[in-house]
């Protein structure tokens, strides 16, 4: 790992899919945007799978929802570190997600505690 290594992914939700987890919560679907529990699903996929990958353990995770998330339009998700503490296997990471327009629907930070963090 190294300060500015980043990875992100690009996903778009379906009603049908949005539906499945109004299901799943007992709760009404959104209308026409993707609720942020999708989003975060991201960021989790990203921090556990990608970077810094397996063994990671979230810590803490914030994000501010700065626009809706459109239903049907791809949304990349990314992480990128910015802080390194191998003295405490400690990663800080700034979290995004947009539009392909580019309009920011989400940022945020999240601390990881990860294992191979060298400075």
């Amino acid at each position: 790992m190294r300060l500015g290594q980043s990875a992100e992914i690009t996903r778009t939700y379906t009603a049908d899919e949005v539906a499945e987890l109004a299901a799943l919560a007992g709760t009404s679907p959104a209308a026409d945007t993707v609720p942020e529990p999708l989003i975060h699903a991201l960021f989790s996929y990203l921090l556990g799978v990608e970077l810094p990958g397996q063994g990671t353990n979230y810590l803490k995770q914030e994000t501010a929802y700065l626009a809706p998330a459109p239903l049907g339009e791809a949304l990349t998700a990314r992480v990128e570190i910015t802080r390194l503490r191998p003295d405490k296997h400690l990663v800080d990471l700034r979290t995004t997600c947009t539009t392909s327009d580019g309009t920011i629907i989400a940022e945020g930070r999240a601390l990881v505690l990860a294992k191979d963090v060298v400075g």
